[in-house]
């Protein structure tokens, strides 16, 4: 599971399952990269979830390892995505004609399929004081209106 609680931009609040597959010389070849829930991004296709980022598919090195995939590489991707080189040519061509609109869109992407349920986050369970309501929030039958308010 990937997050992206607190990065700025149209994709904040969005929290993703990723496919990450290493093959056999990883770590000299590099990993196979995939949003599992949708995402709205020229560089990653909408029907299979594969990722086109360069630093992954073309200049991969052994002394990368997963937490910059996580922790630098995705989150750049989405701070920056390439149109120029997409996977998904409709979000490329609306972000180069419309930016506003596309930020909408990843928006609506976002709410629509990248809560943390679509992630396969569990909800938090609250606990039973959690439940217990405290004397602020309900009312006492003791009290009573000591008067009337002034108009």
């Amino acid at each position: 599971m990937f997050a992206f609680w607190n990065m700025v931009g149209p994709y904040q609040g969005g929290m993703w399952k990723i496919r990450v597959e290493l093959p056999d010389a990883y770590p000299y070849k590099s990993p196979s990269i995939g949003f599992i829930n949708k995402i709205y991004h020229p560089n990653v296709d909408e029907m299979s979830g594969s990722v086109c980022l360069d630093v992954i598919n073309q200049t991969w090195s052994p002394m990368f390892d997963l937490v910059n995939v996580f922790e630098v590489f995705l989150p750049q991707l989405l701070l920056y995505p390439n149109p120029s080189d997409p996977l998904n040519g409709e979000a490329a061509a609306l972000m180069m004609r419309d930016r506003s609109t596309y930020d909408l869109r990843v928006k609506e992407y976002c709410e629509k399929y990248a809560k943390p349920e679509d992630a396969g986050a569990k909800p938090e369970e609250k606990s039973s004081s959690d439940e217990e309501l405290s004397e602020d929030e309900y009312g006492s039958e003791d009290e009573q209106v000591a008067g009337k308010a002034d108009p």
